[in-house]
């Protein structure tokens, strides 16, 4: 998976926004307000910053070089996955659908969306 299919994963979520509120070259998704991740487009190998649960964050960082704690986050619920063709398309999916998840279930009841 490259960086054009996981910016299109991210915004084919139900409720998801592209934001720029650390300046234009770190673009933020969210749901609800709430991030669910993160790049630096002109990065290269591009990287994405998913939130993701912490027991499942440890097994991912032990079996996937490409899978490291959360740059500039919080290292516990955050890992940042390098696209860089390493791990499998379906795997980078269900971490995008994974981090969402999270993320839109942590929301208030009048804020989560419908039709997950």
């Amino acid at each position: 998976m490259d960086l054009p299919d996981a910016i299109a994963r991210f915004l084919s979520k139900p409720g998801a926004e592209e934001t720029t509120p650390f300046g234009p070259e770190v673009l933020v998704y969210k749901v609800g307000g709430k991030m669910f991740a993160l790049t630096m487009p002109d990065e290269f190998p591009a990287r994405i910053n998913l939130k993701c649960d912490p027991d499942r964050s440890v097994i991912l960082r032990d079996e996937y070089d490409a899978v490291t704690p959360g740059y500039h986050m919080n290292k516990r619920h955050w890992n940042t996955v390098v696209l860089d063709g390493s791990l499998p398309a379906k795997l980078v999916r269900e971490l995008i659908d994974h981090s969402y998840d999270l993320v839109h279930a942590s929301l208030p009841k009048a804020k989560r969306l419908t039709g997950n």
